[in-house]
C-alpha cells in the first residue's frame, strides 16, 4: 500500500532533516530539483518577451471587463439617450440603435466572453485529462471505448450542434458555457492519451503498481504533475478556441441572448454600421482578436519555459 512521503534523516548529520521525501515506492524525491526546477520554468517565461506583452495585453483586457464596472457605472440596459449617438464625453464609444451606452456594452461583453472562454478551457481541460490518462493507463477496452468516443465526438459538426443546443436550453452565457466545454475537451484527450502512455512504462509507474498503490493515486500523483507543462499549454490555448467558437456562435445569432451580452452579440448587432459608425463595429471586433492573439502568445511562452530540452535561461 502507497504510503505517506516521510523526511528522511541526512545520516552525515544526525536528527537534520533533508528535502528529500519517500514517495509510494520508497524512492527518495528531492523536493530542492523540483523548486529548482520551477524557478527555472518561470524564469524561462519572465525572459520570453513576446509572451510577457502578451499577459499584460491581457490582464489589461481582463482588468477592462471586470473592474470597469467600478469605474464606469453607465447601465447596459438605460435608454434614456438617443440612438447612434457620435462619441462624446458622455458616451465615449457613442450609443448603439436602442441608444444604449456602447462603453457600457462592451464592458459586460468582454467580462462575459472572457468568463466563458476560461469556463470552458477549465471544464475540458479536467474532462479531457480525466478521460485521456484513464485511456493511456489502463489500456484494453477502456482504451477502445474511449478512443471510438473521441473519434465520434470530433466527426460530430460541433458549432451546428451547439447552436441547436444553445437555442434549445437558452442562451444563458453559463449554458453556451457549458455546451462549448462539452464539444471541446477531446484534443486534451487525445494529447493526454498519448502523454500518458509514454508515461506509464517509467520505472517510478512500474515501481507504485509493485508497491501496490491504487489507480487513482498513481494518475494524480505520478502522471498529471508530469504533463502539468502540456496540459497547462494546451489550457491557455483553449481559451483563444472557446473565444472565438463562443463568437462564432453569437455572430450569427445562436449563442448568448439578450439580455445577456458577448463579443460576438455585440459584433451582431452593429455589423451594419462598419462603415457609417465603424467604431460600433471595430471596438469589439479589436478586443477578440486581441484576446485571441495575446493567449497564443502565452501558450508559446508557456510551451518554451516547460521544454524540457532547454538547459539554460536565455541571457
Amino acid at each position: 500500500m502507497p504510503s505517506d512521503p516521510s523526511p528522511v534523516l541526512n545520516p552525515a548529520t544526525p536528527g537534520g532533516p533533508v528535502p528529500t521525501t519517500v514517495g509510494a515506492t520508497g524512492s527518495e524525491f528531492d523536493t530542492t530539483k523540483a523548486r529548482k526546477q520551477s524557478t527555472l520554468i518561470v524564469k524561462r517565461f519572465l525572459r520570453h518577451r513576446l509572451a510577457m506583452a502578451s499577459l499584460v495585453v491581457f490582464l489589461l483586457i481582463a482588468a477592462f471587463g471586470f473592474l470597469g464596472p467600478l469605474f464606469w457605472t453607465v447601465s447596459i440596459e438605460d435608454t434614456s439617450s438617443r440612438g447612434y449617438l457620435p462619441p462624446s464625453a458622455e458616451h465615449p464609444l457613442g450609443t448603439i440603435q436602442t441608444g444604449k451606452d456602447m462603453l457600457a456594452q462592451l464592458i459586460v461583453g468582454t467580462r462575459l466572453s472572457l468568463a466563458i472562454s476560461l469556463v470552458v478551457a477549465l471544464g475540458s481541460t479536467i474532462v479531457g485529462v480525466i478521460m485521456g490518462t484513464l485511456a493511456g493507463y489502463l489500456r484494453g477496452v477502456v482504451d477502445s471505448a474511449i478512443s471510438r468516443f473521441v473519434d465520434l465526438m470530433l466527426i460530430i459538426p460541433q458549432i451546428a450542434v451547439a447552436a441547436i443546443l444553445v437555442r434549445a436550453l437558452s442562451g444563458s452565457w453559463y449554458v453556451v458555457a457549458l455546451i462549448l466545454a462539452a464539444f471541446a475537451w477531446m484534443q486534451t484527450a487525445r494529447i493526454t492519451r498519448g502523454e500518458t502512455l509514454s508515461l506509464s512504462q517509467r520505472e517510478y509507474i512500474e515501481a507504485a503498481r509493485a508497491a501496490g498503490a491504487k489507480t487513482r493515486w498513481i494518475i494524480f500523483r505520478h502522471l498529471v504533475p508530469n504533463m502539468v507543462g502540456t496540459i497547462t499549454v494546451n489550457t491557455t490555448l483553449a481559451v483563444a478556441t472557446a473565444v472565438l467558437s463562443e463568437a462564432a456562435l453569437s455572430f450569427i445569432g445562436l449563442g448568448v441572448q439578450s439580455p445577456d451580452t458577448s463579443l460576438g452579440l455585440i459584433i451582431n448587432e452593429n455589423y451594419s454600421q462598419i462603415t457609417n459608425r465603424p467604431w460600433l463595429f471595430w471596438g469589439p471586433f479589436v478586443i477578440i482578436v486581441l484576446i485571441s492573439l495575446a493567449v497564443n502568445f502565452i501558450g508559446d511562452g508557456l510551451r518554451d519555459a516547460f521544454d524540457p530540452r532547454q538547459t539554460k535561461v536565455r541571457s
